[in-house]
């Protein structure tokens, strides 16, 4: 295979640095502190793989991390690009359209559960919990397919607090944020509150927060645009309520329940002003009431999960889980909702909604020990059934129809051991997957008349994917990966439905349900030595049958199309004293497709589907048992695209951050955008879909925010 000059001067570049590396001697320093990679659990892994360990790149982000993010920014979206370079900047809005994840989509978890919705793909599994509710955010960078469809860029899994065994302790915090230069309708406010502990053989945890984000202003001091239609995060209002039960049977085995509900729903207190994307002037807000029920997403996600940790020497893991999904569209006089049935044309107001719900299950047996404690072997089951369909809800009428999405994947993984230094990891999984649509009628749009009839179908697929892997310590203080893994992913079958106009189309000849299968490869290094870590990859990851849609004949179907992603991404950090820490971290990622279908990758990708070179560094102090003080600062640098009125120009953003322990309780307060940076977000540059001059929106000015937690 010919690889281009990127790709090949990328595993020269990762090849002279291992060797660079293992080639340099312990200083003295350095050799007093022989250190191995931290040892965490990742549960997103089946067989519950040591981060730090992996033939794969993992990042943990840890409950502290967190709340140090959180005293900057509550954005989502936000705090992953903050930790993650090659994940996409956010775009500060309730769609995560385009946030990609090493140029593809992941697959968010919450314990586990799936959250995103393939089969109608509505950009807004990003939102589906708080993150107070949150202990660690397992990271999986890469395909993978071992939670089933859509981690075609990897699995990011939001693991809840659980309970701590004792006595009663309470939790309760509240924040506030605004602009440095005040507006009153800026301000933000949020509480948070829980309580948890053990009785018996039981334990429990329960949480609520609630939220309000006020209007968001531009380094200008004017007012950011909202997206009256995809929905937005600023002027909004959000809650979160959680409980957790456990039971333990014995020493060995427990049952816990978890039900999660979360409500971001938007106030419905302004109205887009579109600028003109090409003279830079972007979109603003101005105080009106938009028509129609305000955007939100509304989620509840539900969870009974059984471990055993010895029976008959193996772990034993089950979980049953659902998935309640509503995502509400802001409403519109667009053409796809006219109806001359129900009112003249061009007059008839109407809003969609996505609606989804999720029921599987998970079963995996764990067995490690095995000849001489040389094997370990890790298999199990998946099944789920997903029903989506999507609605136009102020004249209730279908426009995607209903689709039953059933699948069952039984997969085996095992991990060898044949030296003290080295570890082996293979798997397999089979997938079995069946689409079932009933006959059903389109809209009267599709064809400005009755809409069409369509006969309904049951296409189906099977796919095998596999992946192997190999950690070899080749020192205490070093450590090389490299691993081979296959991701799999959906077309979006619900726009392809809603869009048919022409009668006598039948589900099973047109809708091509074979799997988005994606191969992903990558090399690396790990270091720990002494105050110094390192970690550096380099990945490749293409996939022969992409996705793109195509109007043909007034039909679309989905044109199946070559594309190739390379990149790498670099960390270090070094713990200078006891009191202060240095992070640096880099990432690349390059992506082409294939859009004349010649079998040959011609066209770079756009924003919509590749992040910029990023940059991050953060400064981590504790100045005193009390105080703690963080800044962080990342550069997006410029970028390029065939189409120029789609180049990105980069720009750099400074956050900083700083806690005090009280007597009873901690004050933080933090900054965003020290420097109070005028920038148009990556997106709304880069993406062609934002050519539209209603999103062609700034980023967030300089943002003020204060809080004070206690625990009691």
């Amino acid at each position: 295979m010919q690889h281009p000059p990127g790709r090949i001067l990328g595993l020269n570049v990762l090849t002279a640095a291992v060797l660079a590396a293992l080639a340099v001697p312990a200083g003295p320093a350095l050799a007093e502190e022989p250190t191995k990679l931290e040892a965490v659990t990742v549960s997103a892994t089946r067989a519950g793989s040591v981060a730090g360990e992996t033939p794969q790149k993992v990042t943990i982000i840890t409950r502290e991390e967190i709340d140090r993010q959180l005293a900057v920014t509550t954005d989502q979206a936000q705090v992953l690009s903050n930790l993650l370079p090659s994940y996409s900047p956010s775009r500060q809005k309730l769609s995560n359209a385009g946030e990609s994840f090493r140029g593809r989509n992941p697959l968010f978890l919450i314990d586990g559960v799936p959250q995103s919705n393939p089969l109608r793909d509505s950009s807004r599994d990003g939102y589906t919990i708080d993150l107070s509710m949150v202990e660690r955010i397992e990271i999986i960078h890469g395909a993978s397919a071992e939670h089933g469809l859509g981690a075609t860029g990897g699995i990011i899994n939001f693991v809840t607090r659980g309970p701590r065994a004792g006595a009663i302790r309470q939790h309760a915090g509240i924040s506030f944020s605004a602009p440095t230069d005040y507006e009153s309708d800026g301000a933000g406010y949020k509480v948070d509150y829980r309580i948890e502990g053990s009785s018996g053989s039981w334990d429990y945890l329960a949480a609520a927060t609630w939220q309000t984000r006020g209007l968001f202003y531009d380094a200008r001091g004017v007012p950011i645009g909202v997206d009256n239609t995809q929905g937005d995060i600023m002027d909004s209002t959000s809650h979160d309520l959680m409980l957790k039960l456990g039971y333990w049977l014995d020493d060995n085995q427990n049952l816990a329940f978890t039900v999660n509900r979360f409500q971001l729903e938007g106030n419905n207190d302004y109205l887009n002003v579109p600028g003109d994307a090409s003279a830079g002037i972007p979109a603003i807000s101005i105080k009106g009431r938009p028509q129609g029920a305000a955007p939100q997403n509304e989620v509840l996600t539900t969870s009974l999960a059984y471990n055993h940790a010895s029976l008959a020497d193996n772990e034993l893991g089950i979980q049953l889980y659902s998935q309640r999904f509503r995502a509400r569209f802001g409403g519109s006089t667009a053409a796809s909702f006219q109806d001359t049935r129900i009112a003249p044309a061009g007059t008839l107001f109407d809003q969609s909604q996505n609606e989804s719900e999720k029921l599987g299950a998970k079963l995996t047996v764990k067995r490690d020990g095995l000849f001489d404690n040389h094997l370990m072997l890790t298999g199990g089951v998946d099944i789920l059934q997903d029903t989506t369909r999507q609605m136009l809800i102020a004249t209730d009428r279908e426009w995607v129809p209903e689709t039953r999405f059933r699948n069952f994947a039984p997969f085996v993984q095992a991990e060898v051991r044949p030296h003290k230094r080295l570890k082996l990891q293979a798997g397999v999984r089979r997938e079995y997957a069946k689409l079932d649509v009933d006959t059903f009628q389109t809209v009267w749009s599709t064809n400005k008349a009755n809409g069409v009839t369509v006969q309904g179908g049951n296409p189906s697929f099977e796919e095998t994917l596999f992946n192997t892997g190999a950690v070899f310590q080749a020192t205490d203080w070093a450590q090389l990966f490299a691993n081979y893994s296959e991701g799999f992913g959906m077309p979006d079958v619900g726009r392809v439905l809603r869009g048919i106009n022409k009668p006598n189309q039948s589900v099973a000849d047109f809708l091509d349900l074979q799997p988005i299968v994606t191969d992903n490869r990558e090399v690396g290094m790990r270091i720990k030595r002494g105050p110094v870590d390192f970690e550096l990859s380099y990945f490749e990851s293409d996939s022969d049958l992409g996705s793109r849609l195509v109007n043909v004949g007034g039909v679309y179907q989905v044109r199946r199309e070559k594309t190739e992603i390379d990149g790498v991404e670099v960390s270090a950090g070094w713990k200078v004293n006891d009191a202060h820490r240095l992070q640096v971290a880099y990432a690349a990622v390059n992506g082409r497709s294939d859009t004349d279908g010649d079998g040959k990758v011609d066209t770079d990708l756009d924003g919509a589907n590749i992040s910029p070179d990023r940059l991050t560094l953060s400064w981590l102090a504790r100045w005193s048992d009390r105080l703690d003080t963080q800044v962080q600062a990342s550069h997006a640098f410029d970028r390029d695209f065939p189409k120029p009125e789609l180049d990105f120009n980069g720009y750099s953003l400074v956050d900083a951050s700083v806690s005090y322990r009280l007597a009873e309780g901690r004050l933080s307060a933090g900054v965003e955008n020290v420097f109070n940076e005028d920038y148009v977000t990556y997106y709304s540059q880069s993406a062609d879909s934002t050519t539209r001059d209603d999103r062609y929106f700034k980023g967030r000015g300089r943002t003020f925010t204060v809080g004070y937690q206690v625990d009691f």
